[in-house]
Formats: C-alpha cells, sequence, structure tokens
C-alpha cells in the first residue's frame, strides 16, 4: 500500500506508504518468510501461536528454533552502545550500535546481517525506569533510527522518563544491509507527468517499468532478497528484545508497523508486555497486500474531497473555489498546466500528485499546499515547486526505501500476475476514485513480475488470554490506513483496546495534537491501564488557514513513498 512513514516529523505520526511517488519509475508501497534457495518455494506457516508464554513459539518451524537461538545468542551478547556515526546526524546523548540476526531464519547459523539501533536512556528515576521502548515508524522501508529524539518532545516526555527510547533501522533499510533496485538518480528523475486515466501506450510504458524494476531487485540484490519479509522484520524484533536484556517486549508500531508486530504478537504472545498499534494495517491474509492497495486508494478519495472542503471554507484566503468541486476544477487546471509546462521546470504531474498526496495523510499539509496551489495559478511558482520539486540529495534514500518497500511487500503473499486483472480492478475504481488509484497501482507493479517466492500469510491471531492487553488508536477517515483495519484487528487480538478519533484523518495519532488520545496512550505505557474494549475521542482541532506558507519541513526520516 502507499503510505509514508508514521512520525515522520517529530511530534507527528505518518503512515506506512511514502508520500511521494518518484518520477520515472515503477514506484511500488507480506507473510511467512522464504526458505533458503534449496528449501521449497514457499514458506508455509503454521497457525497461531500456541497460548502459553514460551520461549520458542510452538509452531515448530526450522524458523522458530533459529528466532530462538538468534535471540539467545544476542542475550548474550548485548549491544556495544557509542557515538553515533555523522550519517545518522543524532547528536548525544543519543547512542548508537548495532544488532547481528541471521539473513534467513531457517539456517541461523548462516549468514547474518547487522541492523543499526539508537537509544537515548529514561530521564526518570531508576525506579521510575519500565524498560526499553522499541518503536517503528512504518513503511516497508521507514527508519526509525531518529525516534529518541522524541524524548525532547512535551508530549512524549512523560514516557521518556520511564522508558529508554530505542529505534532501529530494519532490514534493508538505511545502513542495515541497505537494499537497492535501480540507479537512485533513474529514480528520482523529475520532472514526469503521470496521468490519472492512463491510455494504453502509457499503460505498456509502466508495464515495462515495473517488470524492470522488479528484474533490478533480483540482479542487485541477489538470491537474499527473499529474505526481506514482515515475518523477518517481527523475527529480528525479537532478537532486538533481547540484545537489550530485556524479558517482555515495549512496542509501538505506526502503520506498516502494526502489521508486523501483529505478527510478533501472533508468533510471540509471551514476550509481550506492552504493545501500541497506531494506525492499523488490515491484517486480514486476504487483505495482504493486493486487496489492502485497493482499499487505500479509494479511502484516499473520501480524504482527498475532506481537504477541498477545507480549502472552500476558506474561499476568501485562497480563492480557489466556493465548493470542493470549484476547488478540483481550480487543481485539475494547475495539473493541466503543468503537464504542459513543469512547474519551476523540476515539477511535473507525477511530482504534483505526489506533494497533494500528502494532504491525504496529515492535515499539517493542508494550508501550505492550498497556498501553493493558489499562488500558483496566480503565476507565482516558487511556493509549489519548492515544495513539490525532488529533495536535492534524497534520491538515494528514497530508492532505498522504495526498494525496501518492494521487497517486502511482493515478498509477503502472492499478488496478481496477469495485467488484465490489475487493468480491470484499477480502471473500474478510477472512475470513482481517480485521484490515488493509478499512481497506487504503478508503485506496486512490480509484484506482479516478482520471480522471488512468495509467501503465505500468516494468519494474525492470539487466543484469550495468551497475549496482555494491547492498544490500537485509530483516526475514523484515515486514508492510508482506512478504519476497518483497526476493527479487523482488535477482532483478531483477543483482548485488544481500540481508540478511535471521530472525524479525523491524519495518519498516526499518538504524540499528536489530540489530548484525549495522548492520554489513553501515555495511561497504557505508564500504567497498563486500557480503556475497555472501545473508547472515543473527538476530532483534534481543524487547521488554521494561512496567507503564506511556512517553510517546507524535509525530514530525512520520512522517505517520499505510498505505504498501507
Amino acid at each position: 500500500m502507499r503510505a509514508v512513514a508514521l512520525y515522520g516529523a517529530l511530534g507527528s505520526l505518518v503512515l506506512t506508504a511514502l508520500a511521494t511517488t518518484p518520477a520515472g519509475s515503477a514506484t511500488p508501497p507480506r507473510t511467512p518468510d522464504a526458505r533458503a534457495a534449496s528449501g521449497p518455494a514457499t514458506e508455509q506457516v503454521a497457525g497461531p501461536a500456541a497460548a502459553r508464554p514460551d520461549a520458542v513459539p510452538a509452531d515448530g518451524t526450522p524458523e522458530a528454533r533459529g528466532t530462538a537461538a538468534a535471540a539467545a545468542r544476542a542475550a548474550k551478547a548485548g549491544i556495544h552502545f557509542g557515538r553515533c556515526p555523522k550519517t545518522e546526524d543524532l547528536p548525544k546523548p543519543v547512542e548508537c550500535g548495532r544488532v547481528s540476526v541471521p539473513l534467513d531464519y531457517a539456517r541461523p547459523d548462516g549468514r547474518t546481517i547487522s541492523l543499526t539501533v539508537s537509544r537515548v536512556r529514561a530521564s526518570g528515576t531508576r525506579q521510575a525506569r519500565q524498560g526499553a521502548l522499541i518503536f517503528n515508524p512504518g513503511g516497508p522501508g521507514a527508519s526509525g533510527m531518529q525516534f529518541p529524539l522524541y524524548s525532547k518532545l512535551d508530549e512524549w516526555r512523560p514516557l521518556a522518563k520511564a522508558y529508554d527510547f530505542v529505534g532501529y533501522a530494519p532490514r534493508g533499510v538505511g545502513r542495515s544491509a541497505p537494499l537497492s533496485c535501480q540507479d537512485p538518480a533513474q529514480f528520482a528523475k523529475a520532472p514526469a507527468n503521470s496521468p490519472i486515466h492512463p491510455d494504453d501506450e502509457y499503460k505498456a510504458l509502466r508495464k515495462d517499468r515495473a517488470r524492470e524494476y522488479a528484474r533490478g531487485c533480483s540482479l542487485r540484490a541477489g538470491s537474499g532478497v527473499r529474505h526481506y519479509t514482515s515475518l523477518n522484520n517481527a523475527r529480528d524484533l525479537d532478537v532486538i528484545r533481547a540484545a537489550l536484556g530485556e524479558q517482555k517486549l515495549n512496542f509501538v508500531g505506526a502503520s506498516y508497523g502494526t502489521y508486523f508486530g501483529a505478527l510478533y504478537a501472533t508468533l510471540f504472545p509471551g514476550h509481550v508486555r506492552r504493545m501500541v498499534f497506531d494506525s492499523a494495517v488490515n491484517p486480514d491474509p486476504r487483505q495482504i497486500w493486493y486487496r489492502n492497495n485497493l482499499d487505500q486508494s479509494q479511502a484516499f478519495e473520501s480524504r482527498w474531497a475532506d481537504w477541498r472542503r477545507w480549502v472552500a471554507k476558506h474561499d476568501s484566503v485562497y480563492h480557489l473555489g466556493r465548493t470542493q468541486q470549484d476547488v478540483l476544477r481550480s487543481y485539475e487546471k494547475a495539473r493541466v498546466r503543468i503537464e504542459r509546462k513543469p512547474a519551476g521546470g523540476r515539477v511535473g504531474s507525477a511530482q504534483l500528485q505526489a506533494a497533494f498526496l500528502q494532504v491525504g495523510y496529515y492535515d499539517a499539509y493542508w494550508a501550505r499546499r492550498a497556498y501553493a496551489l493558489s499562488e500558483y495559478l496566480r503565476g507565482n511558482a516558487k511556493p509549489l515547486t519548492e515544495q513539490a520539486a525532488p529533495q536535492e540529495g534524497a534520491a538515494e534514500a528514497e530508492e532505498n526505501g522504495n526498494a525496501v518497500y518492494t521487497a517486502v511487500e511482493c515478498n509477503d503473499a502472492p499478488w496478481p500476475t496477469d495485467w488484465r486483472t490489475w487493468d480491470s480492478d484499477n480502471t473500474a475504481l478510477a472512475r470513482v476514485a481517480p485521484f490515488e488509484t493509478w499512481d497506487n497501482a504503478w508503485m506496486n507493479l512490480p509484484c506482479a513480475y516478482w520471480t522471488q517466492p512468495r509467501q503465505t500469510p500468516l494468519d494474525v491471531r492470539t487466543a484469550a488470554r495468551a497475549l496482555p492487553p494491547v492498544l490500537i488508536l485509530a483516526a475514523e477517515r484515515d486514508a492510508a490506513t482506512p478504519y476497518k483495519g483497526a476493527l479487523e484487528l482488535q477482532r483478531r487480538l483477543a483482548g485488544a483496546s481500540l481508540v478511535t478519533e471521530r472525524r479525523a484523518g491524519t495518519h498516526g495519532v499518538a504524540g499528536g495534537e489530540n489530548a484525549c488520545v495522548n492520554r489513553h496512550f501515555e495511561t497504557y505505557l505508564l500504567r497498563g491501564e486500557t480503556p475497555g474494549r472501545h473508547a472515543a475521542c473527538g476530532p483534534r482541532p481543524e487547521p488554521r488557514p494561512e496567507k503564506a506558507a511556512k517553510p517546507e519541513r524535509r525530514d530525512k526520516r520520512a522517505v517520499p513513498k505510498p505505504v498501507i
């Protein structure tokens, strides 16, 4: 699914698909992992782990035994934390280290890869400390290395007194055995156009690009690419837990992080202390990942309409139209003009759409995008160019994030391999939800041509009392991870509590602008108390219109790409 890395900017959460679609490339956003080349083509994972809190998951697979062996080694070795490399841009007192994990958990004594980890120690008293809190911001393809910096934010300070804040880069991301599928310069080529209703010639072009991108993943990463999966991300998490010296896991997963967090809960229920699932992916195996992407494209259309209604409400500021349809016509006018002549020579309709996709993720983008569109139609292209043009020096990180996204989602589950299925489904959906449908399809289309073994998604499910109480947070109008995913996750995790932000759609709600949500979040992590099966919070305040856009904040952690 197209999603963005949750918590892409300090103090706000962002989801699983990256918010920008790289031009000139097929930009892709599940779940047992594949065995080694000599093993069977598909790892069939058994049903839910047994209810008792065993040190070794009860499915009895080689991967289960391999995870236990790797965790035991990690517990003995620990993590040697020290000064962070300059490339991480993490100031003191943040420390960095590495954890070794098997590339293939079925062969724990075989090849290993090294994951980067960051930490800042709890600021409270020794008596107040509750262990390490590990965070994943989503993706697939996003890094959580900067999570320790959240300890300085007001909304997170109470938690930072009780917990060491621990971030990490999942396998394939950043310096953690990085993946690449294409020359970054080609991946981020701009300007480029991407029609919302493509003709047959354009479809043929994108099919060729997707086929080449999938081929590039195999050529550049080799056969090891098959081991970049959601199940292995869950297993890696258990090894990191052990390396930190923690008997039980405290974890906050956002967006895509909720999916492999749910896999962890299914595989290792006895290893869980507290888990927060923020903006939950629908874990139904039938949804992973093709159907989830279609649902996401449908949901973005509704959220796109929310933004247009808000802009129309403030027509006295932006002059883009008094109705949402008027605002849509203003956007389409800009899109047509940009396809003829790129804005600032760097922004085509693909970059335009990628920039405006962010209004579907976060309310924080509403005012600045409205201002940029208004100025562009008045003849001033500078604000739009500043907000939508590719970020200088970011191509390598963006291609890396996209490569991990592609590998994980393509490995995780079967995808349609007949182009006619993609064409029929997306053509029908684009008639009612044109804004994001085809760009989302192009991002995921390499999975139609994936030559690596496919996995069978794990049936996420826990038995009654097998898992400690967990907390799910969701916004009712979230587009990146539609709300029904939170309901499905709650149904599958026995005893889970769901907090809903009503009439709101920002992707990622913990530690943000809703005091009610933050109260439930903090109470759970500090005291282990949940609000019962379901609690509701009112929406956060609507953004205020601005007559001038604040400078666009480009956070290195928020790799632009669509996610779940």
